[in-house]
């Protein structure tokens, strides 16, 4: 599903026109985004699944083409856990 098909489908479901929808969408999405720029950062829908911010360390990796060993960069990610109903429906 892309954006643009949520936008539509939330559009269609909450009764409401695809621009207010569009903007619904866009407001979470900037929500969840700053939330996890935070130090501990963390989204919670229960239901749904948690949002959370990790920090992966620094690791030695291997080019697949060459077989040359590099180096990769410490960075931070975003760590995904679906919550119970979401698990049992899919």
């Amino acid at each position: 599903m892309t954006k643009a098909e949520l936008v539509d489908q939330m559009a269609k479901d909450a009764g409401i026109s695809k621009v207010a929808a569009g903007a619904a969408l866009a407001s979470f999405i900037d929500g969840v985004t700053k939330t996890l720029k935070k130090k501990d950062g963390k989204v919670t829908l229960v239901g749904f699944g948690t949002f959370s911010k990790v920090r992966r360390n620094a690791r030695k990796g291997r080019n697949p083409q060459t077989g040359e060993a590099i180096k990769i960069k410490a960075a931070n990610v975003v760590k995904f856990k679906p919550g119970k109903s979401l698990r049992e429906t899919v």
